[in-house]
């Protein structure tokens, strides 16, 4: 198989599974930090979401980190096809979290002034929190991309 950026056991996957882990996180501890937050579903869920995800994400990079030590190779059908499956699972779910909580924090602050009437509404952290989302989502899905590239290359 052959060894792309991103591949899973070399450092740029860890890399990768660390961005993942830390935009998730920044995600997650933005959102629990807001006011009200669990009043509403969408951002329940992008808080599921990037939890799901943080923990993928922080198995995998434990993985990696062992790969790595002990000069393992995880291009096998098998683990690969797992890791794509994890992937495209996890990035979809991630995606229709962080355009959810978009949609609802725009309507917020956009379309019905709530931010702006309500000053114990916590519209930053909220966009803060879904920004992070979609970064997180921008590693998971190029990672799952580059385990996509592997399958079909060997």
């Amino acid at each position: 198989m052959k060894v792309v950026f991103g591949s899973p056991g070399t450092r740029s996957g860890l890399l990768l599974r660390t961005g993942q882990i830390a935009f998730a996180g920044v995600s997650i501890a933005f959102m629990l930090s807001a006011f009200g937050f669990s009043n509403y579903t969408a951002f329940c869920y992008l808080v599921a979401s990037m939890g799901l995800q943080a923990l993928w994400s922080l198995g995998l990079a434990c993985l990696d980190i062992y790969a790595i030590k002990v000069k393992r190779d995880l291009h096998n059908h098998l683990l690969v096809s797992l890791f794509i499956v994890g992937d495209w699972v996890t990035a979809t779910l991630s995606l229709a979290a962080a355009c959810s909580s978009a949609g609802v924090t725009v309507l917020f602050a956009r379309d019905t002034n709530f931010c702006k009437s309500y000053s114990q509404f916590s519209c930053g952290k909220y966009q803060v929190s879904t920004a992070m989302a979609f970064i997180s989502w921008m590693f998971v899905s190029a990672s799952a991309l580059v385990m996509f590239w592997i399958l079909t290359s060997s």
